[in-house]
C-alpha cells in the first residue's frame, strides 16, 4: 500500500557518476528508500515512503553525512520535496509502497488553483484512463506537493519494458489531445516536465 507521504531526494551528477553513486550508496538509508539514476540527465534520485512528517528529524544526520560526503561529486545542491499521496490508478505490487520496477518516469504538473477540483475529475477520465488501459504501465501513483518549491501534481510511472516501448503510450494521437486541453486549461506555463529514472539495481 502507498505510504501517506513521498520523500523526494534528487542531485545533480557529472556525466561519470559512479564515485557520487558509491557515496551515496555508502551510508544508512531511510527504510523502503529506492535510488535510481537519470536517464535524461546525470542526476540521481532517491525515493522515500513515509508515514508521517515527524520521520523527517530523524533523517537530519543522514543528511549532513551524505551533504559532506557528496560535496566534492557533484555539480549542484540537493534537492528535496515532500509529496502527499493522493490516488493509485494502478497500484504498486501488494505490500509495496513504491513500484517494483526496472524504471520509473516523474511526470509533474502545477495546476492552476481555481481549477484544481475540476482537473481531479478531469484527470480521471482522460489520463487516468489511458494509464489503466495501458500496458506498459506498471505502476501509477499519484502525489501532491505538500513541502516543495516546485509545486503541483506529481506522478510516479513503473514500468518495466525499454524506454522506447513505453514512451510512445504517452505520444499517441489521443494523449497529444489530452494535453492540448489540459495545457489550456489546467496547467500553468511552467508548469509540465517529465523524466525518466532507472533504478541502481538494475543500471548496467
Amino acid at each position: 500500500m502507498s505510504a501517506p507521504l513521498l520523500l523526494v531526494t534528487e542531485i545533480p551528477v557529472d556525466e561519470n557518476p559512479a564515485e557520487a553513486l558509491a557515496a551515496w550508496q555508502d551510508r544508512p538509508t531511510a527504510p523502503g528508500s529506492v535510488l535510481y539514476r537519470g536517464l535524461e540527465a546525470p542526476t540521481l534520485l532517491e525515493l522515500t515512503p513515509l508515514e508521517g512528517l515527524a520521520e523527517l528529524a530523524g533523517l537530519g544526520e543522514q543528511w549532513r553525512q551524505q551533504a559532506k560526503a557528496l560535496a566534492p561529486l557533484v555539480v549542484g545542491d540537493v534537492r528535496r520535496q515532500v509529496l502527499q499521496f493522493v490516488e493509485a490508478p494502478k497500484p504498486a505490487p501488494a505490500g509495496a509502497a513504491l513500484p517494483d520496477t526496472p524504471y520509473v518516469q516523474l511526470r509533474h504538473v502545477e495546476v492552476k488553483p481555481p481549477v484544481h477540483e475540476e482537473y481531479l475529475t478531469w484527470r480521471d477520465g482522460t489520463i487516468f484512463d489511458v494509464v489503466r488501459t495501458t500496458e506498459q504501465v506498471d505502476t501509477f501513483l499519484a502525489y501532491h506537493s505538500l513541502l516543495s518549491t516546485e509545486p503541483g501534481v506529481m506522478f510516479v510511472a513503473g514500468f518495466s519494458c525499454a524506454p522506447e516501448d513505453y514512451l510512445p503510450a504517452f505520444s499517441s494521437q489521443r494523449y497529444g489531445e489530452i494535453a492540448r486541453h489540459a495545457h489550456s486549461r489546467f496547467v500553468t506555463e511552467d508548469g509540465l516536465y517529465t523524466r525518466l529514472y532507472q533504478r541502481v539495481a538494475e543500471a548496467v
